[in-house]
């Protein structure tokens, strides 16, 4: 089992900036690939970015550019630095790994919420 607990939401003003942390604990952390996913109200939960084990990142359009996504397998931990804010932006955002590459996400967090006011 991996748990995944993230943190760094809140309220912020478009333009604006965040970024999101997700603690992970369980398993070794470096055999996982760690995404982020997001749901707004009313929508499908979809996907934000990515980093492999190996340190491959991709990202979702609407965010390529403006987001970051990066691992520290020291501290067992994946960021999402998040610039130029827009209020579209706002929605829960979900912390997700999976310890094979080529499957579905095995283990989620709780999510924490971001919203960006305009």
């Amino acid at each position: 089992q991996v748990q995944l607990v993230e943190s760094g939401g809140g309220l912020v003003q478009a333009g604006g900036s965040l970024k999101l942390s997700c603690a992970a604990s369980g398993r070794t952390f470096s055999n996982y690939a760690m995404g982020w996913f997001r749901q707004a109200p009313g929508k499908e939960r979809e996907f934000v970015a990515d980093v492999s084990r190996n340190g491959i990142t991709s990202y979702a359009d609407p965010v390529r550019g403006r987001f970051s996504i990066s691992r520290d397998n020291a501290k067992n931990t994946v960021y999402l630095q998040m610039n130029s804010l827009k209020p579209e932006d706002t929605a829960v955002y979900f912390c997700a790994a999976k310890s094979n590459p080529l499957s579905r996400y095995d283990y989620w967090g709780q999510g924490t919420q971001v919203t960006v006011s305009s």
